[in-house]
């Protein structure tokens, strides 16, 4: 990982951090965590992403939205994915084209990758989801955070458990930090 700083959070999980200036492609993001709805239909991004957001958006608290264009969730990123949009979208049309697939359209899909909601955290990691994206993503009560690449996967816990078994991992951390989050708010944690 050059030019990368790597760093375990307090759950243990390994993430890569990325500073200004560093060359190289977008932020990965590793970790996971949930936010149960909180006041003002606030959530929480966690905090083994925030430092990784943070940097990846010139040091801005921001957070870009958006609907995942296959799976059933949405995906979260820092600014600085927004550079590889062309690039993604000429190896898309590329493999398209290599697989005689004509129904590929690339303005379409840079249409589709230029339609994320920038959010604004707080130090604590507070952001409001707009109602359009809960809708399309059915989201109800809380968001499970899964990391791993570029973006970070961003489930309505319902959409995640309704995935088939190759989501089993994913779908046992959920309902771990599910149960987590209810027993830190029965003890009177913050939401």
């Amino acid at each position: 990982m050059t030019g990368q700083r790597l760093r375990v959070s307090r759950h243990g999980m390994i993430r890569a951090q990325r500073g200004k200036g560093v060359a190289g492609g977008p932020t990965r993001y590793f970790g996971q965590g949930f936010s149960p709805r909180g006041e003002k239909d606030r959530f929480v991004l966690p905090a083994d992403f925030r430092a990784s957001v943070r940097a990846a958006s010139g040091g801005d608290k921001l957070l870009c939205l958006d609907a995942h264009h296959k799976l059933p969730c949405l995906v979260g990123y820092g600014f600085d994915r927004t550079e590889t949009f062309d690039t993604l979208v000429h190896e898309e049309w590329e493999m398209a084209k290599a697989a005689h697939d004509a129904t590929f359209d690339r303005d379409e899909r840079l249409g589709q990758l230029a339609a994320f909601h920038s959010a604004s955290f707080d130090d604590s990691g507070r952001f409001v989801l707009p109602g359009y994206l809960a809708e399309m993503a059915e989201v109800s009560d809380g968001l499970y955070f899964n990391g791993g690449s570029e973006m970070i996967t961003i489930w309505a816990p319902e959409k995640l458990f309704a995935m088939g078994p190759g989501w089993n991992a994913a779908k046992a951390k959920c309902r771990a930090l599910m149960a987590e989050a209810a027993s830190g708010s029965r003890r009177g944690g913050r939401r």
